[in-house]
């Protein structure tokens, strides 16, 4: 499975309008991401993620283990990517930490999905980094992730967003960075 996405810097009060009136809103969730480095890579190297991530709204809380692979496409965030649902978020963070795998850093945000014509649309809320609109779908092939990115970008723009504008950067990437302007 191939996560084909578009994430840019928005204001999400335009955005919002825009997609209650033409999406239809999912659900409001936080999330926090630990990412990890790995003991016999480097990530940062090979373009790749291992992250536990928490999500709670107000009813639950359930923990992911996710493995992001390396960037697939110039043009977008799109990558290969596996998640599982885990039933002990101590024990897979005991499970990793026995691989060798340390905490590298946190993520936090505040995120609203919404449902757009078989896209996920996603406003985003980053600690310490600001607002974020995220546009994403999945394709099981690689022939088929140039379709998905392009109408991607068509829907962003119909939501008044410029897709030129977009940041194949993670969020973490974001976060490392600019930690390192402000040593």
């Amino acid at each position: 499975m191939y996560e084909v996405e578009l994430k840019l810097r928005a204001d999400h009060d335009p955005l919002r309008e825009r997609l209650d009136a033409r999406a239809t809103r999912v659900r409001s969730v936080t999330q926090t991401d630990t990412y990890y480095d790995a003991p016999h890579r480097d990530f940062a190297e090979t373009d790749e993620a291992v992250r536990v991530r928490v999500e709670r709204d107000d009813d639950e809380s359930v923990a992911k283990l996710t493995y992001k692979g390396p960037l697939l496409d110039a043009e977008s965030k799109t990558r290969e990517e596996h998640e599982t649902v885990v039933a002990d978020e101590t024990a897979v963070r005991g499970i990793l930490d026995g691989l060798g795998f340390e905490p590298a850093a946190t993520v936090e945000k505040d995120r609203v999905f919404y449902a757009l014509d078989g896209y996920t649309v996603t406003l985003d809320a980053v600690t310490d980094l600001g607002e974020f609109v995220e546009i994403e779908t999945e394709v099981e092939t690689e022939a088929e992730i140039p379709a998905a990115r392009d109408r991607a970008r068509d829907l962003l723009a119909d939501l008044g967003a410029d897709p030129d504008e977009g940041i194949r950067t993670s969020y973490l990437g974001l976060l490392l960075s600019k930690s390192d302007t402000q040593q």
